[in-house]
């Protein structure tokens, strides 16, 4: 089968198209023909070796990581024999990145505790743009967020993955929602329900003296202070992505800031998968519908993935995986 490889760490063009035998299915795994993936922060951090964790989780001098690529959707090929939830011909999706990667390749052998069903109302390039994207939304609003109806929202970072699935979570609420993102993405994310956006190469949104009773932040680019006079009393504040040194700092300095205020500060750590039953039902009530930016090719993996590090991309990047033969 065909796939891209990852043999050192460095820029995304030091991926190599290659030929690598097609996997066999463990005991308790299913074997996936995958029809499409999505690019994901997981990508841009892992093929560079940046930040220095990932090194550390996955090899200091070369990566461990021999195929990469996180969320999929596909069609499975053939069954381990304790598998029990799944057949083969069954279309699926899921988030690989707590059982190795792989994504970007013909087929790849996946646990059965890792797989939903997917959605029929959903196409396969719509159904691999939501599994990470959308569990860091649904995880930060709700779970973490403890998001209510009728709330005051910003969402930072809001014409990307996450944030086009996050407003449309959040529509059916009534909340008042403003997004933040580059001047090219603001018709997007006013199409999708936006009620406020913001260019942030032209408006701090720390500095126009709004206050929230919920922040979503995708970037974490700004100090946690200044974060944390945009928050109402009792805000929230979440973070679902950002450099290592802004992560720390929320960690750290928002602690602090939680003893000594009314007001909260959190890092989400995604459960990979944990949720997807909850974005199925959305999907099936024609709630959610992932924006998808492509489909691209399998062979531009390389430049899409540099493509997203820019964050030049709207919604989701998606690559159709058509198979030979």
């Amino acid at each position: 089968m065909k796939a891209i490889l990852l043999k050192e760490y460095g820029l995304p063009h030091k991926l190599e198209l290659g030929e690598v035998p097609i996997p066999v299915p463990k005991e308790e795994e299913v074997l996936v023909r995958i029809h499409s993936a999505s690019i994901n922060d997981w990508d841009w951090g892992l093929i560079r070796g940046k930040p220095f964790i990932i090194r550390l989780l996955y090899g200091l001098r070369k990566p461990k990581v021999r195929i990469p690529g996180v969320d999929i959707s596909g069609s499975i090929e053939a069954v381990g024999q304790k598998v029990h939830s799944f057949n083969i011909g069954d279309e699926i999706y899921c988030d690989l990145s707590e059982c190795g990667f792989g994504g970007f390749a013909e087929y790849v052998c996946v646990p059965e505790n890792m797989l939903s069903k997917k959605p029929a109302s959903l196409s396969h390039n719509e159904a691999a743009a939501i599994p990470h994207a959308g569990l860091l939304a649904l995880q930060g609003l709700i779970h973490k967020g403890e998001m209510k109806s009728g709330q005051k929202i910003l969402i930072n970072g809001a014409g990307g993955g996450v944030g086009t699935l996050a407003i449309q979570m959040l529509k059916p609420t009534k909340s008042e929602v403003t997004g933040v993102d580059s001047g090219e993405k603001l018709e997007l994310m006013k199409s999708l329900g936006y009620d406020h956006v913001i260019d942030y190469k032209k408006t701090d949104f720390t500095e126009t003296g709004e206050r929230y009773d919920l922040i979503l932040d995708t970037k974490s680019n700004r100090s946690v202070f200044k974060y944390a006079r945009s928050l109402k009393k009792k805000g929230m504040y979440i973070t679902v992505g950002g450099t290592m040194p802004r992560l720390f700092e929320v960690l750290m300095s928002g602690s602090f800031l939680s003893l000594l205020t009314s007001k909260k500060f959190s890092v989400l750590a995604l459960k990979p998968n944990k949720g997807l039953d909850q974005l199925n039902r959305l999907a099936e009530k024609d709630i959610l519908k992932p924006v998808i930016d492509g489909p691209y090719s399998f062979d531009q993996i390389p430049e899409l993935i540099q493509y997203f590090g820019e964050g030049k991309h709207k919604g989701k990047i998606v690559v159709e995986i058509k198979n030979r033969g």
